[in-house]
């Protein structure tokens, strides 16, 4: 299996500390843009089930499409970037995602449900290509020791982008109250007309503000100099660099495999929770809340993932990673329970709260799975990004759920996940070399 992004390394730079932080810097408007862009699916959800009359099921296809292009782009993007350099690879993912902004205006122009998704499915491919090369280019950036808690640190602003997108998107995109067939057919025609329109620049302003924003930075980043990155054989998060490097492939280390299975419950897990809530929160029992002020609660699930990635970058220096993991795990598969098992303010809150004790699993799940792959650390990136298809997956999965015995009780599908990812916290990220 061909390696499936840069060849990690330790960082060869010339001014030292200081090139190290304007990279970090740079790199962090990355994390906040595609936190940004991923979390506004939460929005899309609830107004394009409205708009085209779509079920659970129908519907959580939106992040089915947006997550597979991990699936099917996070090893061909991470050859790319092998062959055209880290830099480079960078302006092409941004102008990738950037034409996939552009696409929501015809999608939305002529009510295309199809459009959309092929529109979401070119912005995530630009997504993947930044993911796949900026989480092991963070992490191995500097002290190796401290690569969990930086990797946080920059997670905690692509939470930033997930806190505050829901709250434009329920300004901009959830604004126009869908009508039902029946009210349509009441209205006048050039009040149709009038309404076709507003509905459509709904979405259409906010992704030609998106695209411009992501071209912007595009061309940024073609202009400034990033340090290399070239092979070396250590650990990328501060493991001791003991294992034999002479296998052929990274797939061999089974604390590598069970992290990819982490990233994957992880990644599935927490998209199905925020696909859901404001649908979740609009139900009679819980709040009865209107899609508009639903959306504007959703911030507070990212808001909370945004507040414990900061803490967690700070207590991963003090506390073993693995155990603040497997801590998060069962404190958020807990939250979960209370919310299935309640209703009202007590289930809401509950729902909301997870995304406090989400905040660290990725990057943790990713610093733990490549540690001590040394020159495999390239390949295994690639594999961990693709792992993130269980965003794909996993939302259409409990989405059949929900159309079959309720939104409430589909919520088990993340307290699978959140199972899983305590064992990994508690036994399964042990760096091992299975023989």
């Amino acid at each position: 299996m061909a390696s499936s992004a840069p060849a990690m390394a330790t960082t060869q730079a010339s001014n030292g500390r200081q090139n190290y932080t304007f990279a970090l810097t740079v790199l962090t408007s990355l994390f906040f843009m595609w936190g940004f862009i991923t979390c506004l699916n939460d929005i899309l959800i609830p107004h394009l089930k409205a708009v085209f009359t779509l079920n659970y099921t129908q519907v959580m296809l939106i992040q089915f499409s947006f997550f597979t292009a991990y699936a099917i782009v996070s090893l061909p993007s991470g050859m790319l970037v092998e062959k055209i350099g880290y830099k480079n690879g960078i302006v092409i993912g941004l102008i990738t995602a950037g034409i996939g902004c552009l696409l929501f205006y015809p999608a939305a122009g002529y009510q295309s449900y199809i459009m959309f998704l092929f529109a979401l499915f070119i912005l995530a491919a630009g997504i993947t290509l930044l993911q796949v090369a900026a989480n092991p280019y963070v992490a191995i950036l500097g002290n190796p020791k401290t690569a969990a808690s930086r990797l946080n640190l920059t997670q905690a602003f692509n939470s930033f982008g997930t806190t505050i997108a829901p709250l434009f998107g329920s300004l901009l995109i959830l604004s126009i109250a869908v009508k039902t067939a029946e009210e349509l057919k009441a209205m006048m025609p050039e009040e149709v007309t009038a309404y076709k329109l507003a509905e459509a620049s709904a979405v259409q302003v906010p992704y030609l503000g998106l695209a411009a924003a992501l071209f912007v930075i595009a061309a940024m980043f073609a202009v400034i100099k990033l340090p290399k990155i070239e092979a070396a054989e250590i650990s990328a998060s501060g493991g001791n660099g003991s294992f034999d490097h002479h296998h052929d492939s990274a797939w061999g280390y089974k604390h590598l495999v069970l992290g990819a299975i982490g990233i994957f419950v992880y990644v599935g897990g927490e998209v199905s929770i925020g696909s859901f809530l404001v649908n979740y929160l609009g139900q009679d029992f819980i709040a009865g809340l209107k899609e508009a002020d639903a959306g504007r609660y959703v911030s507070f699930y990212w808001g909370g993932a945004m507040v414990g990635r900061f803490a967690g970058s700070v207590i991963q220096r003090k506390v073993s990673p693995s155990k603040v993991l497997a801590f998060n795990a069962f404190a958020a598969g807990a939250l979960v329970i209370i919310s299935m098992l309640t209703t009202g303010s007590v289930a809401m809150w509950a729902i909301l709260a997870v995304g406090l004790f989400n905040s660290i699993m990725f990057p943790t799940i990713f610093t733990l799975a490549i540690d001590g792959l040394g020159k495999h650390t390239g390949q295994a990136s690639g594999i961990l990004c693709t792992a993130i298809v269980g965003g794909a997956l996993l939302p259409v999965l409990q989405g059949f759920f929900a159309d079959n015995i309720g939104i409430h009780h589909a919520f088990f599908i993340p307290v699978l996940c959140y199972i899983y990812i305590a064992y990994y916290g508690l036994k399964g990220y042990r760096p091992a070399y299975a023989k």
